[in-house]
Parts: C-alpha cells; structure tokens; sequence
C-alpha cells in the first residue's frame, strides 16, 4: 500500500503526464495516457520539446475513446533526444471535445506548452485582461490563460519556475499544471491546488503524471506535491518550493501497488473509488457557480435573466437515478423559486399528450447526455414549443448541443454503473439552478439566500464528514446482507432519497427494494409489513421529522426491523429503532446530498456480501441508448 494518502491525491477529472530524459518519451507518454484514460477520453495530445529544430512539437486528436489510439497514428517524426515532453486525455469543462481544444496549448510564440487538469475559477477576467495586453486565445477553454500568464512573466526575464510561481498568485481554482519551455529544453515545471500531481524520478529519467497508474511503469519511488508548490523536474533529479518560495521536502509514496489497482486509487473497484471522490465532484460542480453572498453564475446556461422571468413553469425530465435527483430540483425550485415544477420519467413524457409552450422550460437530465429517452423527451418537448436546458456531465454532448442552455455537472468520468458521484453532482447542479431562478425572480430575500449558499458551499466538506463513517454505515450492511425484502421510506426531500436507496440495493444486490413515500404505507403497502421485513427510513431532523417518526411506530408495531438514516449524534430517534445510518445535519433541501450517502455504501456493503460485480451489475449498461 501507499505509505499515506490524502483524500486530494484521487481527485477530479482529466489526467496529465511528462516525461524528461527518456531515449523514447512518445513511448511514455503514450502508455501512461492509455493507463489515465478512464480520468478523461474526450481528446488527447502531446508535445514534444525538439531542441534540434528549434520547436515544440505538438500532435492532438479528438476523437472521444480512439484519442490516444488517433495519437499514435500521427506519430512520425517524433523527435528523440530526451527533451521534456507532456500529454493530456481530457474530460472536457470548458469548451467542446474539439481538436482546438484539446491540450496542450502553447502561448503566443508557440514556445511554452501547458497541460492542465482542473478549474480555472477566474479565467473569464483573466483572459479579458490578457486580450488588451494583445495576447490571441485560440481555444475556449479555461486553461489557455495560465500559459498567457507565464508567457508574460518568462519576459520580464525570470525562469520558468518563477514564472509559474508567481502565476499562483494570480490564479484561482483547483488545478494541477504542467509546463515546457522551448528555451529550457529538458525541464518540466508543474504546480498544483487540490487537483492531484505526484513525481518520480529513476536512473535520469524524470516523470510527472496526475495519476499513480500512468507512472508506475517508470518508478515505483513517487513523491506527492502539495498545494501551492511547484516542481521542476530534470533528468537528473528534481526541486520543490512553495509558493512564497522556500524549498520543501514532498511527502514520499511508495507504491506496491499494479497498474489495474492503481487506476482504482488503491480501491478494490471503481464504485468505492467513485464514493469517496464525491466531496471533489461536489465542490467542482459548485466551483464559481454559487458565492457565499447568495450571488449565482451559470455561463453555459445561456439564457438572459429576462428569458428566465418569462417562463411560467419548470418541468424536470429524466431516467432512473438522474430522475430521483429531479424530484430534488423541482421541490428546490418550488420552494426556493416559487415557481411551478412538475418532475417527469422521460419514457412517459414523450408519450404524454403534455401541455407545452414558450413558456415552458424543459430541463431534462442525463449524466452521458445519451440517454435515449431523455433525448426522445428533450426533442418532443422541443417539437411542442418549449425552451430546453440539459444537464449532463458531458460538455458537448448530443443533448448538449441540442438544447438552448446546458448546466454542466464536474464530476468527471464515472466507470461504475450504478451512479454515485455524478448523482451527487446533478444534485448540487439543480439546487444551484434552483438559487439562480430564485436571484432572478427576486423570491428569496439576500439573507436567505445567503443562508441556501452557505449550505451549499459547506456540502463538500459535509460529504466528507458522512464519508468518514463509511465503516459503520458497512456494518450496519452487512447484518442485513441476507435478507431479500427490503422497503425504503421517506416524506419530503426525504422520498427522492428513499427512492435512489431504493434504486440502488435493486441495482447492485439484486434483491427486492420498494420504495413508497412514508405516509403511503397505511394505503395498501402496509399489509407486506411483518416480522422480518426490514424498513430503510429517511428520518434527519427536518419540518416532517414527526410524521416520519409516526410510520416507524407503524412499522415497528408489525414487527419489521428498521434502519434510520438520522442526524449525527440524534440519540431521540436511535432510541425508536433498531439500527442508525448517522449523517451532518444540513438544511433541508441540501439534505439529500449527505442523506443518499449512507444508502450507497449500504447496497455496496450487501452486493459485495453477495459476490456480486459491483462495477458491472448483470444486465445493466452505463449509457442507455435504446428505448
């Protein structure tokens, strides 16, 4: 295992690599891009410093998963020699999957290169500036600006290493960057906040990568960099400072681990990898959009304040997990907005003789923006006159394209089927959506939104918090890994999450799972209630807490066994049941993004009990492209 490992190290989307001293750096860089494929395969590329003729040779492809394949086909005339080299797979945030913008991208005189995974916060005043300055953007993407910004500081006449230094003062988000420098031919200069960055040097041969798997071929002696330090890495070894510029020492990782584990982070499969990458893609996705004074940015959404004022009702359309998070949205929007929202399964709607106009805005949610019937749904509703916004985690895709606004979820590739991360993510996304229509509309006032902002600027660290009781939440699990009827209640914002809880038990442990809103019980589903059932309940502390509380007592008296997913430290409502799935205490309609967490872990928990394939769940695909 790893020596230590922080929660940073396996964080977010895209993967970089660099090479320097190697005989054969195209080799490298290739083989260690297909090893970070699974980080990001919407386009690839390479650039490799040619001291002999005097330029930075540079091959891109965009060609989604045959990128890097794409690469190695437009590889002649590679040059050797041992200069510095970098490479990139991106998944993609800021502008399309284009060859254009794909990375890496060079400055203005075509001698410095950088690759870039992370988030740009800032770039849009950044690039502003840079323009007047007479610097030419090429690409739509967040990252252009940085290797401006460098450009600008090499000509003061200052190393590359400063440069990028003194860029991290200038610079905000969470990044992990890698440079080269024409004039610097066998040096690779990289810094980082948050987004992951490790080093590895053996025998005069350096190596630099997001990712443990893409180095693991060179060395097995890696180094993890901190926040705010920055790198220069040599042939013969390399040097860390921090940002104030004092030499560090970074923390040393060895690594026994092979190349499969190490695309899983040290994690036994993908879907317990992606569990714990949540607080990441929660705080990307809310990166720049929500401010703590209740303010709200979403520039990809491309419709005016005006536009939005007009629109009569909201309607919520999509499938299965991304469906349980629209009945989130829609109770946020109602709420929050006052605005009329109606939630609907997108294999019903297109079929549905809806009643659609101008003033109708459609958001249909899709995580791969593929979804068949969503997209079905979404040109139906488009057929019928109303405005379509698609939220999805994939920038560019069809549905992407097809809609008049897109909301963008950063939760970068997720492998396993059942979705985690990328649920957590279209959470956040509509709750911030849900904010933004309340700024516009003007039915919130500045210290309630202020208080929603707080909330969800604090979900992360919350996410984190649940997160770190995983190891109960798995021993609750397993007392139940052999029972095959369970029934997930819960009232309010409580329901979507029973329903996902649901949703995901059915998906991973192939037992029965029914999920019902608590106070539909007395109506007929009561009577399967009896010794041996086993009851899920959402009950944290909110508005219909007593009510929750009033159907366990139901339960209890039938002689089911029940489960509570409660507030940390609610010793009220431990007492009424048999076991507890603790969580933070959030605002109400945050409260799904920590509520759903214990749930996944629980089905996790029962599924790998079972000896089922929690990554590939029989008879289940990631991307659902028939009707």
């Amino acid at each position: 295992m790893v020596a230590a490992r922080t929660a940073s190290l396996w964080g977010t989307m895209c993967g970089i690599i660099g090479v320097t001293g190697s005989s054969d750096s195209l080799s490298v860089l290739l083989a260690g891009l297909a090893s970070l494929e699974y980080r990001g395969y919407d386009s690839a590329g390479i650039v490799i410093v040619d001291e002999e003729a005097g330029e930075l040779w540079r091959i891109r492809a965009a060609e989604r998963a045959r990128s890097i394949e794409k690469l190695a086909a437009r590889a002649d005339g590679a040059p050797g020699g041992g200069g510095a080299a970098i490479g990139h797979t991106r998944w993609a945030t800021h502008g399309a999957p284009t060859e254009e913008n794909a990375h890496p991208h060079l400055d203005c005189s075509g001698r410095i290169a950088i690759v870039h995974n992370g988030i740009i916060e800032n770039h849009r005043e950044l690039a502003e500036r840079l323009r007047a300055s007479g610097h030419t953007m090429v690409s739509a993407t967040d990252t252009e600006v940085f290797v401006h910004l460098v450009e600008e500081e090499r000509a003061t006449g200052c190393s590359l290493v400063e440069a990028v230094r003194r860029c991290l003062a200038v610079v905000r988000g969470d990044f992990a960057v890698a440079f080269v420098d024409l004039d610097d031919p066998e040096v690779i200069v990289a810094a980082r906040r948050t987004s992951p960055l490790i080093i590895g040097w053996s025998d005069g041969v350096g190596i630099l990568a997001s990712d443990i798997a893409a180095a693991l071929a060179t060395t097995r002696e890696l180094h993890q960099i901190g926040d705010d330090q920055v790198v220069e890495l040599r042939r013969d070894g390399f040097s860390v400072i921090s940002a104030t510029g004092e030499a560090v020492e970074p923390l040393r990782l060895h690594v026994t681990w092979d190349v499969a584990a190490a695309q899983k982070g040290g994690y036994p499969d993908f879907m317990s990898k992606e569990i714990f990458e949540q607080p990441v893609a929660v705080g990307d996705t809310l990166l720049g959009r929500v401010s703590a004074d209740g303010s709200t940015e979403l520039e990809e959404l491309a419709l005016s304040d005006d536009e939005l004022r007009a629109f009569e009702r909201v309607m919520v359309v999509a499938c299965g997990s991304s469906y349980h998070a629209g009945l989130v949205g829609r109770q946020a929007i109602e709420t929050w907005a006052r605005m009329p929202a109606e939630t609907d399964i997108a294999s019903e709607f297109r079929y549905r003789d809806s009643v659609l106009d101008e003033r109708t805005l459609v958001v249909v949610v899709s995580q791969s923006g593929e979804t068949i019937d969503t997209l079905h749904a979404m040109q139906e509703a488009r057929r019928r006159g109303a405005r379509v916004v698609a939220l999805t985690n994939v920038v560019d895709s069809v549905m992407a394209r097809e809609a008049d606004g897109a909301l963008y979820t950063r939760a970068g590739p997720e492998i396993g089927v059942a979705s985690t991360k990328c649920h957590l993510a279209q959470l956040v996304m509509l709750q911030a959506f849900a904010l933004h229509l309340a700024r516009v509309r003007a039915t919130l006032d500045d210290g309630a939104r202020r208080e929603i902002a707080g909330t969800l600027l604090g979900l992360p660290d919350a996410v984190a918090v649940a997160l770190a009781s995983s190891e109960q939440y798995a021993e609750v699990a397993l007392r139940f890994k052999d029972v095959h009827d369970f029934y997930f209640l819960g009232r309010g914002a409580g329901l979507p999450v029973a329903l996902e809880g649901a949703l995901k038990l059915k998906e991973l442990a192939y037992v029965r799972a029914e999920a019902y809103p608590a106070g539909e019980m007395k109506h007929g589903p009561i009577s399967l209630i009896e010794p041996g059932a086993v009851v899920v309940v959402v009950a944290t502390r909110h508005p219909l807490w007593e009510k929750v509380m009033a159907n366990v007592e139901e339960m209890k008296a039938r002689g089911a066994t029940v489960v509570a997913v409660v507030d940390q430290g609610d010793s009220e409502t431990a007492g009424h049941v048999d076991a507890v799935l603790e969580v933070p205490h959030v605002l109400e309609l945050c409260s799904p993004v920590v509520d759903v967490l214990p749930l996944q872990r629980f089905a996790y928990e029962i599924a790998r009990a079972r000896g089922n394939d929690v990554d590939r769940p029989r008879n289940l695909a990631k991307v659902v492209t028939v009707e």
